[in-house]
């Protein structure tokens, strides 16, 4: 077993959905390690975070069939539209992206909790002066495909920068604050049963809350780390926010 951070704009492997993509972490980890990778999971282009590769065909096998049986515990760190609510679960079916509307959908159960969240005194809609936005946590406890991603956008908090079910123009607005212009999930945590001896094993991406921040007080912005997720640690934590649950996320 293997696991790596997938860097934001990268695909997993090769795919005739995006034919022109030259990036592949399959390939990079193939090249870097000089032997083969399995993949037994899949982030979404614009995500970045931990992922997981097998070395062999039976731990490929035996991590493929964790995450079919839901004995994987993922942990992603969006950054979405408004005030979202502290806490929420959200048990919507979803039918595939590509399947006609007659087709029918499927289970899908995502935990969410609010981490932290900002108000800037700054309108990025004529109908409101200031523009707000969340920092959450979500667990999906099932798999299909740009589940959190649909079932923010269901709760009306889309994360910011997805230009499939997000908001065009808050999406536009914030590329032009931040300079940057991406999907802000991030894979930030795996909890899974080690293939060789089925034990638990705790993948964690490296992003971690700036220390200097408390819930109630701004201070200088932290130092970024380039190792770990430098697109939020320079663009994300330094903002203001107000940290609504202590000792979420670990401290620099």
């Amino acid at each position: 077993m293997v696991a790596v951070f997938k860097p934001a704009g990268w695909l997993v492997h090769r795919t005739g959905l995006d034919a022109g993509e030259t990036r592949f972490v399959m390939q990079a980890l193939r090249d870097q390690i000089g032997q083969h990778v399995y993949p037994v999971h899949r982030l979404d282009k614009g995500t970045c975070g931990v992922l997981v590769m097998a070395l062999l065909p039976a731990a490929a096998r035996a991590l493929a069939d964790a995450f079919a049986r839901h004995a994987v515990r993922k942990q992603y760190l969006a950054l979405v539209r408004g005030w979202a609510p502290a806490q929420a679960e959200v048990d919507h079916p979803l039918r595939p992206d590509d399947a006609p509307p007659d087709a029918p959908t499927q289970p899908a159960h995502t935990r969410l909790m609010r981490l932290a969240r900002l108000e800037l005194p700054e309108s990025s809609d004529p109908r409101f002066a200031t523009t707000r936005a969340s920092l959450v946590l979500a667990e999906p406890t099932t798999g299909r495909r740009h589940q959190i991603r649909r079932h923010l956008k269901h709760l009306a908090h889309p994360i910011l920068g997805d230009a499939t079910h997000g908001k065009g123009p808050l999406n536009r607005w914030w590329e032009q604050r931040l300079g940057l212009h991406r999907l802000w999930l991030h894979a930030w945590q795996l909890s899974l049963p080690h293939p060789a001896d089925g034990r638990l094993v705790t993948l964690h991406s490296g992003l971690q809350w700036p220390a200097a921040r408390t819930s109630t007080t701004a201070t200088a912005p932290p130092q970024p780390n380039a190792d770990a997720a430098p697109d939020w640690q320079q663009h994300i934590w330094t903002l203001p926010w107000q940290q609504d649950i202590e000792d979420a996320l670990p401290k620099e």
